[in-house]
């Protein structure tokens, strides 16, 4: 195992992370498909040209998989450590090479791409505790003379299917406690903005693994259908909508292997009565628009609560701020609202906007037609919201994943909390209040996996895990955290006797 930190090749620019990256070398795809990275704010702007792997590169890639995992399980967790110390080091010093990247491929603005490169390395430092995080159970005498305890191994080789919201983050939710508890890692991500990704398993390599303990696999649907079905591949980490992610669950399982599947969501912000408006509108505003809606914690539906006048308050309030955010590249710090990933995917959240018009929903702001002049073929969409929506309406039910909020109104807490739980989905949900009473009842009977009192997002720290509840999770473990060290390893039960250790029948003096 290398002992410093090396740069395993040398790059250019963001093109180098377009290759895939097998037995410790980046090597040009081979495969059908060559995909165009482009700016979402500009673009015109290409990025990097990415091919992605063939099906032999695939195979090549988790069978050096598979050869590192023999090394690399045997080596000491505290000399994994220093490795993940180096690790966050290299993050640290290229934090802002790695957020632009994040701008430059999918669009967030500057200062969230740097939040989600921050929340990522929490995660690594979290890693860095491999040691303790480690340690069995002992029993000592379970029967006379008898002694027990508990084990903890690497699973083999892991296999990461991040998205394309979060090309930083969720990757570093993954590859840092895979490679932490003693397993090989394949990365695969996601097709729309893969660069990241690659970026961040370089750095993982530069550390000082082994050639083959992390493997960079570009590709789309079929690549990840291979990957999980690689007779090598023992554990599948993925994120994304729920109809995959149900998918990946049912598939890789059927197989007998590991299965942590995180889905989509539909989340509620519940504004009671006594909530403080001035405070709460910017957390309401940040939550349902930040990363322009694309996340899985984003609002995207605002519970108004009370009488007629304040629910007409809250709304008329919100639809206000959401009126004057200002549209804008990334990379202005001027914006406040970035456009989405994509010209694709900027026609699908318009496709739910007018299906929300033809169900009858009144559009109470239309961001449609908002434009940035400076940047003509950038992926803009303004702030939209729908008032008067009936909660059976497909908008107030599916996940859009765009800049577009609808208003429910309810007349106390009861009739709130019946509305949020309505929803297939359970990842989270917030509660805007003054009251300790109705936050104890909102926490104890809202059906969700991760709640916020006076939050708009309520994302969990790296020692905590993240998660949802029914269609937003498939398989028994969320991501990061404890349940991330309960994925990656398994246990054994050891239980032993020595002869000649025998306790005398009068016991020890």
């Amino acid at each position: 195992m290398a002992t410093q930190t090396q740069r395993t090749e040398p790059w250019s620019g963001h093109a180098a992370f377009g290759r895939n990256f097998i037995g410790g070398r980046w090597v040009p795809g081979e495969g059908p498909h060559t995909r165009l990275i482009r700016n979402p704010a500009d673009t015109t702007e290409c990025v990097a040209e990415v091919r992605e792997a063939s099906a032999a590169q695939i195979e090549e890639g988790c069978e050096a998989a598979a050869r590192a995992f023999t090394v690399w399980r045997a080596v000491p967790a505290t000399e994994r450590v220093r490795v993940l110390f180096r690790y966050r080091q290299l993050l640290e010093d290229r934090f802002d090479d790695l957020a632009t990247l994040v701008v430059k491929e999918n669009g967030k603005l500057l200062s969230e791409a740097r939040g989600s490169v921050r929340r990522g390395i929490d995660v690594v430092e979290f890693a860095c505790g491999i040691p303790s995080l480690l340690m069995g159970k002992t029993l000592p005498e379970i029967s006379r003379d008898v002694d027990s305890y508990v084990v903890r191994e690497p699973v083999g080789v892991a296999v990461g299917i991040p998205p394309f919201n979060f090309p930083a983050m969720i990757p570093l939710w993954m590859m840092p406690l895979a490679v932490a508890c003693g397993n090989s890692f394949v990365l695969k991500p996601s097709e729309k903005s893969p660069l990241t990704g690659a970026m961040l398993a370089s750095f993982l390599a530069e550390s000082g693994l082994p050639p083959g303990v992390v493997t960079v696999i570009h590709g789309g649907r079929e690549t990840a259908e291979s990957l999980i079905a690689n007779r090598h591949v023992r554990a599948v980490s993925f994120v994304g909508s729920s109809a995959v992610a149900e998918s990946v669950y049912r598939t890789a399982s059927a197989a007998g292997k590991r299965v942590q599947a995180l889905g989509g969501a539909k989340n509620h912000l519940v504004v009671m009565p006594d909530a403080d408006l001035a405070r709460s509108m910017p957390a309401l505003i940040g939550s349902t628009y930040g990363c322009a809606g694309q996340r899985c914690l984003a609002g995207s539906v605002i519970v108004a609560v009370g009488d007629r006048a304040r629910q007409d308050e809250v709304v008329n309030r919100f639809v206000d701020s959401a009126r004057s955010l200002k549209l804008g590249d990334g990379m202005d710090p001027a914006a406040e609202l970035c456009p989405v990933q994509s010209h694709e995917h900027h026609d699908r959240v318009i496709g739910w906007i007018e299906r929300g018009v033809a169900e009858g929903a009144r559009l109470a702001l239309d961001g449609r037609h908002t434009a940035v002049p400076s940047l003509p073929r950038g992926a803009f969409l303004g702030a939209s919201v729908f008032d008067d929506v009936a909660p059976e309406m497909a908008i107030a039910r599916e996940e859009i994943f765009g800049p577009v909020v609808v208003m429910l109104r309810a007349r106390d807490l009861d009739e709130a909390i019946a509305l949020a739980n309505r929803s297939a989905y359970g990842n989270s949900a917030s509660i805007f209040t003054q009251s300790g009473a109705a936050v104890k009842t909102f926490r104890s009977r809202i059906q969700c996996g991760m709640i916020g009192v006076n939050l708009g997002v309520p994302a969990p720290m790296a020692f905590f895990s993240f998660g949802g509840w029914k269609q937003s999770l498939f398989g028994d473990l969320h991501a990061h955290g404890p349940d991330a060290i309960e994925f990656y390893t398994r246990k054994k039960v050891v239980t032993e006797r020595w002869f000649g250790a025998e306790a005398p029948k009068e016991g020890w003096v």
